[in-house]
């Protein structure tokens, strides 16, 4: 392993909110619903859809478990004057479809294997950003892009959408992840201009 990409699992360093109680760890088709009978069958799956509107409704960046991720550094080819080339601020963020599919209800599943992220050979998303020059700032970047694909799968494997009030919902997390990529942006154009005027760049 070379000094310009390292791996690890679990992002110990980085400081976050432990997973809430409805992102713990446990299997979303339990052995009761695979016991239904066959009449049983529709409200069962009304109760996955459901149980998958809840999930999504609760979704953020901030919430999805860093344990079950392998996070990468490398040289970014990206915007960032001198710095590029030189400091390991690009970020790559591999999950494994066998630790997050336990994660997520079912009725997800099939449309995540559909992401343009998904890469067949490893059964693995696999997120790049190298959109700034701070490797924090690329490694939540890389969290919104994964938590927009599961909110993308959840749209197009619900049928008939859901209430005007998870519409809202999804539309209000998506205008905050894109208002928060626009801050980041505003901010590494202002600095990047204030040492223009200063007569040097960076």
């Amino acid at each position: 392993m070379t000094r310009s990409m390292f791996a690890w699992r679990g992002c110990r360093q980085i400081p976050l909110l432990d997973p809430p109680h409805w992102l713990a760890i446990r299997p979303f088709l339990s052995r009761r619903a695979l016991r239904q009978s066959p009449q049983h069958g529709t409200r069962q799956n009304a109760e996955d859809l459901q149980t998958a509107r809840s999930w999504l409704s609760r979704l953020s960046s901030q919430t999805i478990p860093r344990s079950i991720c392998e996070i990468s550094f490398s040289r970014s080819s990206g915007p960032g004057g001198q710095n590029v080339n030189k400091v390991n601020s690009k970020v790559t963020l591999r999950v494994p479809l066998g630790l997050l599919f336990p994660l997520v209800p079912s009725v997800l599943h099939h449309e995540i294997r559909s992401s343009r992220y998904l890469a067949a050979r490893t059964d693995s998303l696999v997120i790049q950003s190298d959109e700034t020059r701070k490797q924090s700032q690329n490694l939540e970047l890389c969290f919104e892009k994964l938590r927009d694909v599961l909110a993308e799968a959840g749209k197009a494997a619900i049928p008939g959408e859901t209430s005007a009030e998870q519409r809202k919902r999804v539309k209000e997390l998506q205008n905050r992840a894109n208002e928060a990529r626009i801050r980041m942006k505003k901010v590494h154009s202002n600095k990047k201009n204030n040492r223009k005027g200063k007569g040097y760049d960076d």
